[in-house]
């Protein structure tokens, strides 16, 4: 009994690792936009009908929250904003500087990397 207990908990060990690592690489895939177009065309003496399925992909960026970690991964248009002054922001506190993603500017602590402040639509 003892054998079957220590192979089954043996065997949860080894497969633990690799169900984190796929559903880890699952997280960051890109989602697939699919559209269904029809297109009529009406040429001399018939009407043609075309159907088709459009794929797109297209990254899946998040919207942030306070307290999160910061990940690059998962940003749109990431850079850091050294000219704070120049973008009309405060000066960010220390151990904090500010990230751009997309169109928002997070303020996000150096070492630990979570987000302390987010403004919306700060830098355009």
């Amino acid at each position: 009994m003892k054998k079957l207990i220590l192979t089954a908990i043996a065997a949860s060990l080894v497969a633990s690792p690799l169900a984190a690592t796929a559903a880890s690489a699952q997280q960051y895939q890109p989602r697939q936009e699919q559209r269904h177009t029809t297109v009529v065309r009406h040429e001399p003496g018939r009407t043609v009908v075309v159907s088709r399925d459009v794929r797109q992909n297209r990254p899946h960026y998040r919207d942030w929250r306070r307290g999160e970690r910061f990940d690059y991964r998962q940003a749109r248009n990431y850079r850091v904003v050294n000219d704070y002054r120049g973008r009309h922001l405060k000066a960010p506190p220390r151990g904090y500087h500010y990230v751009q993603s997309g169109n928002d500017a997070l303020l996000v602590g150096i070492s630990s990397g979570v987000i302390a402040a987010i403004l919306t639509g700060a830098l355009r």
